[in-house]
């Protein structure tokens, strides 16, 4: 081997008459404009070097290009752009080989695709998650891989997003041969020389993609629900039929590049990329130094083995730290650990665990009934009834027991955490940790702050939210924290709704149709109609009450807002239509007709004028971690950005003025930021 040569992140080593070009761009070697040009300026030297017979392309680091250069995202481009290096690549009279480990994904899927060869690692991933982003691959990936495996995967690695591993590449012809882990640049290099005075060269442009109409209508049809609405899969997917449909690869090249534009220019992908943003910012707390020491947390203690319970301990075990889990009743104890084991098992039964990891999972879990063996716990977490007289009587006993340091959390979804600190004598220890239902399902976690939790208690608790895979959104002391305060506008405009004519079919209709995954009555009867109320069938104040009075407790009763057939499929109810046009009765109210741009407005602007008044008081710290938190809790459909971007994009100005015409007071922010168009921070 010769001494390499540098071109910035991009440098160059001779293996007698192989050229190997290195890319040493961290953390993940994105394909920013620099690496491009060292690219360029590689292939070309080895082009026009005689003794050269072969290149190799590979990356330093934990990865091979793993995409685009995300700082590089709505600014202008600098050539050359990546279509052009990926054409170079292709163009190249002398054979190029990828050398895959890692992830290569977007752009640098699109790179090995211009190769002419690939040899990857066993442990290599492949993949073009570009419509994750409201995207396509715009450097010829819809009409590469189609003609180098086939229509079908392009289907799924394009229009899916999903990466695959290296031995399904190989089997579908997308990479020529599997390298060591540890001897990969050998390997390829090997390789190289094995094919080197091969030709014709076989260059994917070249190659002809066979129709599969087929395929295509079955993919359609197997993923509507998951395409509804979005605009990016159908985009990929009229892209992978182009290459199949008899048109040259120029051609092909020519609608991708058309579409690509379209999805970029468009709202949906603006909204895909600021979610993407928006996590990684969230992560950031903002007057807490980046390198605060952290607690170390060896073992987390929850309490509570239900439902909740059993989800927040499955998430620490399955991030391989143990945890003792407390309950009061032996059967109830059981009963958790038991829905734990059942629902590893369940995800092993999927193939998405070996059968040594559950069992490894269900060791690291320690049931007790002894409240004292929590005192070996660095983190403690509180998961039982939404009462605060019990949570305060348990902060009061995890005051007494818990070793010094040790930070106590509560999973409350809306109580007072300073309230909750007062019990103890340590305030800066306690913190809010709300997990979603379900809690091993779902990825947001509202890390709530407290007057007096200490810098290190909340870094840690953000970091370990990364640990165990979770979307972390750091919130204020406020009732319902950001999530759930911004849902009560809405549940209290829906049920107004009700009353005054608009029937629950046409109130979730109209969030479903906006992309919401349910409407508020298909959400209460799904959490239950009877959460929260007061349990005296006497007293009906409401229409939520009326119905819980006849045992209408949602789905569990086959029978709430709808009614549920065994595999409860919801059906509009006779029964609920009387009960409602009886309470109008007894409510001297006259129904009229409610128009869906109504319901809108009461239900969904209103949320947006909650999330202004939650930033105004400080309780979140940027508008787009408000956003965050509905996208990653409750289902926002992703292609809208999130409440406060939506609101953006429908024009704070429309906002302000739905709102002022159905007599809400507008926060002041809103009003701000409409009349002077700055964006809401």
């Amino acid at each position: 081997m010769t001494p390499s040569t540098n071109t910035g992140p991009i440098r160059t080593e001779r293996h007698d008459d192989v050229l190997v070009i290195i890319s040493n761009n961290p953390p993940v070697n994105a394909l920013g404009a620099a690496v491009r040009q060292g690219l360029e300026a590689a292939i070309k030297d080895g082009v026009n070097d005689d003794s050269i017979t072969a290149m190799v392309i590979r990356c330093d680091g934990r990865t091979f290009f793993a995409g685009a250069d995300i700082t590089e995202f709505g600014k202008e481009m600098v050539e050359p752009g990546l279509p052009t290096v990926v054409d170079m690549i292709e163009a190249s009279s002398k054979p190029v080989v990828a050398a895959i480990h890692g992830t290569a994904l977007g752009g640098g899927c699109e790179v090995t695709l211009g190769c002419h060869y690939r040899v990857a690692v066993p442990s290599a991933k492949i993949g073009t998650p570009e419509v994750k982003l409201g995207l396509l691959p715009g450097a010829g990936g819809t009409q590469r891989i189609p003609r180098i495996a086939g229509v079908k995967l392009a289907l799924e690695m394009t229009a899916k997003g999903d990466p695959i591993s290296a031995k399904k590449a190989l089997d579908a012809g997308l990479i020529d041969k599997i390298g060591g882990e540890d001897s990969l640049e050998a390997d390829a290099v090997a390789f190289a020389r094995e094919i080197a005075s091969k030709r014709p060269l076989p260059r994917a442009s070249e190659k002809t993609a066979r129709a599969d109409p087929d395929a295509v209508a079955a993919f359609k049809k197997e993923n509507a629900r998951r395409f509804r609405n979005f605009d990016a899969p159908a985009a990929n997917i009229a892209c992978v039929e182009k290459a199949a449909d008899g048109s040259s690869f120029e051609e092909g090249i020519a609608f991708e590049r058309q579409e690509f534009m379209k999805l970029m220019m468009g709202v949906q992908s603006a909204a895909q990329r600021h979610i993407f943003f928006a996590e990684r910012q969230a992560a950031k707390i903002d007057d807490v130094p980046a390198d605060t020491k952290l607690r170390e947390i060896k073992r987390v203690g929850v309490i509570g083995a239900g439902t909740m319970g059993g989800g927040i301990s499955m998430n620490f075990l399955s991030a391989g730290i143990p945890v003792t889990i407390v309950e009061m009743q032996q059967d109830a104890l059981d009963r958790g650990t038991g829905v734990v084991r059942k629902n590893y098992e369940a995800t092993a039964a999927k193939g998405r665990m070996k059968p040594q990891q559950v069992e490894q999972a269900m060791g690291a879990l320690k049931p007790t009934l002894d409240f004292a063996d929590l005192a070996e716990c660095d983190l403690i977490i509180e998961a039982v009834y939404e009462t605060m007289e019990v949570k305060k009587e348990i902060f009061t006993k995890l005051d007494a027991i818990a070793k010094p340091g040790a930070i106590l959390a509560s999973n409350t979804s809306y109580l007072d955490i300073d309230a909750i600190a007062a019990c103890t004598k340590r305030p800066q220890d306690v913190v809010g940790m709300h997990f979603f239902s379900p809690a091993n399902v779902m990825k947001l976690l509202e890390v709530v702050r407290g007057d007096k939790t200490a810098d290190d208690v909340l870094a840690t608790v953000m970091a370990l939210a990364k640990k165990i895979k979770k979307v972390a959104v750091v919130a204020g002391v406020t009732y319902g924290f950001i999530g759930n305060r911004m849902l009560m506008p809405r549940q209290v405009e829906a049920t107004k709704l009700l009353l005054e004519g608009a029937s629950p079919e046409q109130i979730d209709k109209v969030h479903v149709a906006f992309g919401m995954p349910m409407g508020p009555f298909q959400m209460s009867d799904l959490a239950g109609v009877d959460i929260g109320w007061h349990r005296d069938p006497s007293r009906i104040e409401n229409i939520r009450d009326a119905l819980a009075a006849e045992n209408r407790w949602g789905q569990k009763t086959k029978a709430g807002f709808y009614d549920y057939d065994e595999k409860r499929t919801p059906s509009n109810s006779a029964r609920v239509t009387e009960i409602i046009d009886d309470f109008r009765k007894k409510s001297g109210v006259t129904p009229r007709e409610i128009s869906d741009e109504e319901i809108v407005v009461r239900t969904l602007y209103t949320m947006v004028n909650e999330g202004a008044l939650i930033l105004e008081e400080g309780k979140a710290q940027r508008a787009s971690d408000v956003d965050v938190v509905w996208i990653y809790g409750y289902g926002w459909p992703v292609y809208r950005g999130g409440p406060m971007f939506w609101a953006q994009s429908e024009g704070l100005a429309k906002v302000v003025a739905g709102l002022e015409k159905y007599g809400f007071t507008v926060a002041k922010s809103l009003k701000d930021a409409a009349v002077s168009g700055v964006r809401l921070k």
